[in-house]
């Protein structure tokens, strides 16, 4: 596949060259101009922008079909009165079909991986190979320090790591995914500590998401979130954190040191009224920040294009200061960052990395003049402004139309429910 005469976002320092991709199998092969490898496909990029694509840290893409239903509400009451009494009449065709266009519109907004938990997540995989995007897929443990709810998590997580196994699928990776440490016990995080060691497993859990759950947490054990994760033997670099709104100097630096990711979800803060991340400390504390939507429940999109203008507005306006946080970060933080997370040779457009790459249409007003193409991106851009997606190596959209899954059948599926 040849993609010719682009705007390449090249490298890590994301040099903006006119130049040709040359993609063979699932990797870059080559990037410069004039190349003419005799390509079966060849794809004109002459209006175009050529980007990592994304990856959204962490969501829960079922979750589409909570979308509205719980607004205006703190996050426990949230959890409590609306979204766990309705997950319990959801059933796999229910998750299946919610997954499908949850991803559908990750795709759109130009996502490429993402890190998933949540429940019946044999569906979720389904989906994921159906769409074409790259899933790290976990099962949400909860045992709520009950011993017989702590044995049937661990059954399901098992078992679906063993379906996961059975797929040997490039595009669906097996993630641990205990919930938090206010819903898991000690014993739980402990095995997963263990497995994670055995298994050589990623790991993904929501921590310190609000200042109620800090609270409760120091109130049982006498310690903060962090803590108990470092009691079970959780805090490493295979550890993905999902949204550390309320951590502490102290654990910040525990963080950067024991090389933890942590996944910064702003919408879903802000629509929670969780707080606001201290995201100045963190990167300058040298912790891998990551970018997540959460799920479409508390957000109320999966657009990364969205979540990255988020991230930096806040931080803006929150700290009084408009250059506390810099484009650039921001667009690392949705791409390569979350690729580092997860261990992917990804998250640039460069000789040897997987081809994972989002093409953007930048014949649109409100994106043009392109005098800063990251800022662009960061600011002005919007999920509609995808025109082709690639993931490890093979096209999921094109010309603005998908090429795996039929989008409208899916759509008319949730048209049909009105």
């Amino acid at each position: 596949m040849l993609l010719k005469n682009g705007l390449v976002l090249y490298g890590e320092n994301y040099q903006l060259i006119r130049a040709d991709v040359l993609i063979e199998g699932s990797r870059i092969i080559k990037v410069g101009r004039g190349i003419n490898a005799g390509s079966d496909v060849v794809i004109d990029c002459s209006h175009s922008l050529i980007i990592p694509g994304f990856v959204n840290a962490h969501t829960h893409s079922p979750m589409v079909l909570l979308r509205g239903l719980a607004e205006d509400v703190p996050l426990m009451e949230w959890l409590e009165k609306y979204i766990w009494p309705n997950e319990r009449k959801l059933g796999r065709r229910d998750i299946y079909w919610g997954a499908l266009l949850g991803l559908i519109e990750m795709a759109r907004s130009g996502t490429v991986t993402f890190v998933d938990m949540y429940f019946h997540m044999e569906e979720v995989a389904k989906a994921t190979m159906e769409v074409g995007l790259r899933g790290f897929l976990g099962y949400g443990m909860i045992d709520l320090d009950d011993e017989g709810r702590r044995k049937a998590e661990i059954r399901e997580t098992e078992k679906f790591r063993e379906f996961v196994l059975k797929l040997n699928s490039d595009l669906v990776n097996f993630i641990l995914a205990p919930h938090a440490p206010y819903t898991c016990s000690l014993d739980c995080l402990r095995w997963v500590a263990e497995r994670s060691s055995d298994w050589g497993s990623l790991v993904t859990i929501h921590l310190s998401e609000t200042k109620g759950e800090v609270e409760s947490i120091r109130k049982k054990y006498g310690k903060n979130p962090t803590e108990i994760l470092l009691e079970a033997g959780l805090l490493n670099n295979k550890l993905i954190v999902a949204h550390g709104v309320w951590l502490s100097d102290e654990e910040i630096s525990l963080l950067s040191k024991r090389g933890v990711t942590v996944a910064h979800c702003p919408a879903s803060n802000m629509k929670l009224g969780s707080g606001v991340i201290r995201l100045r400390n963190l990167l300058d504390s040298g912790v891998n920040v990551a970018l997540g939507t959460d799920g479409a429940a508390s957000n109320n999109t999966l657009d990364m294009f969205r979540e990255m203008r988020l991230a930096s507005l806040l931080q803006k306006v929150y700290s009084l200061d408009p250059s506390i946080v810099k484009s650039r970060e921001i667009f690392r933080m949705a791409t390569l960052n979350g690729a580092r997370a997860l261990r992917l040779n990804s998250g640039v457009i460069e000789e040897g990395k997987l081809a994972d790459i989002a093409i953007i249409d930048i014949r649109k007003p409100h994106i043009l003049p392109l005098n800063d193409p990251i800022s662009s991106l960061v600011f002005s851009a919007k999920s509609g402004d995808v025109d082709t997606l690639i993931v490890n190596g093979e096209i999921i959209i094109l010309d603005g139309e998908f090429q795996t899954v039929d989008e409208e059948k899916v759509i008319d599926k949730f048209l049909g429910v009105l």
